[in-house]
């Protein structure tokens, strides 16, 4: 399989110095173990920095953000931000599935769609960058990752898992299952923007935009549980 590097490149708004890097990132152990006489190497040494890295600079920017939460909170947030859900949403959202090269067993069982690659495969292309452009570089693709979810609510709400405790409290009190809308999709097949409406019992009671579907669903949760809890409480 030939890796398109300029596509990868546009998606990831950088440019490699050394493909190499990315083509490491990009490869899977069956790969690897099926091409006995490559030396190659695949992403595992990559994937092994590259989440340490993430959870730096995760850290950092957390910090700088919520000066007013304790460390609870952000510890919380960051594990949630760096789970393997939220990784591989993100890696769908940049397609990274079409670009990863698996061995024949991986291919016949839809590993491109397994969040456990696809999370890998991005923390090995953050490792990939930050060894071929440096701190500044793969800072810069971990924040436009990674920003829309700092800033589509207060986060703590998404690191809870605000949709279960939406459906208990709507359970509660007798109400129906609420029912997520999709209300609109923009921007391009890499850089998806997703926002849904959620309704309970008919009336749209919270809105939520993110990356992927799972956060845009989580943010609505939310606000909707803020706005019930709220009104609750008048």
């Amino acid at each position: 399989m030939e890796i398109d590097y300029n596509q990868l490149e546009e998606r990831l708004a950088y440019r490699f110095s050394d493909r190499s890097l990315a083509c490491r990132a990009l490869t899977h152990p069956s790969w690897q173990h099926e091409r006995s006489g490559t030396e190659e190497g695949d992403y595992q040494r990559l994937e092994f920095l590259g989440d340490a890295v993430l959870g730096m600079m995760l850290a950092e920017t957390l910090y700088s953000r919520f000066p007013t939460w304790n460390e609870g909170d952000l510890s919380r947030f960051r594990a949630h931000l760096a789970g393997q859900g939220t990784l591989a949403a993100l890696a769908r959202s940049l397609d990274l599935g079409s670009f990863i090269r698996l061995g024949r067993g991986e291919e016949q069982t839809a590993g491109r769609g397994k969040d456990s690659i696809l999370s890998d495969v991005l923390e090995a292309l953050i490792a990939a960058i930050y060894r071929d452009g440096g701190l500044e570089a793969a800072r810069s693709l971990v924040i436009r990752l990674f920003d829309g979810l700092l800033d589509a609510s207060d986060g703590r709400e998404i690191g809870r898992d605000a949709k279960s405790e939406l459906q208990e409290l709507l359970s509660a009190r007798g109400l129906p299952p609420p029912e997520y809308r999709l209300s609109e999709e923009s921007g391009p097949p890499h850089d998806r923007q997703f926002r849904f409406q959620l309704l309970v019992d008919g009336s749209v009671t919270g809105e939520g935009e993110g990356r992927s579907k799972k956060v845009a669903q989580q943010v609505a949760a939310a606000k909707a549980l803020e706005r019930l809890l709220s009104d609750q409480g008048r």
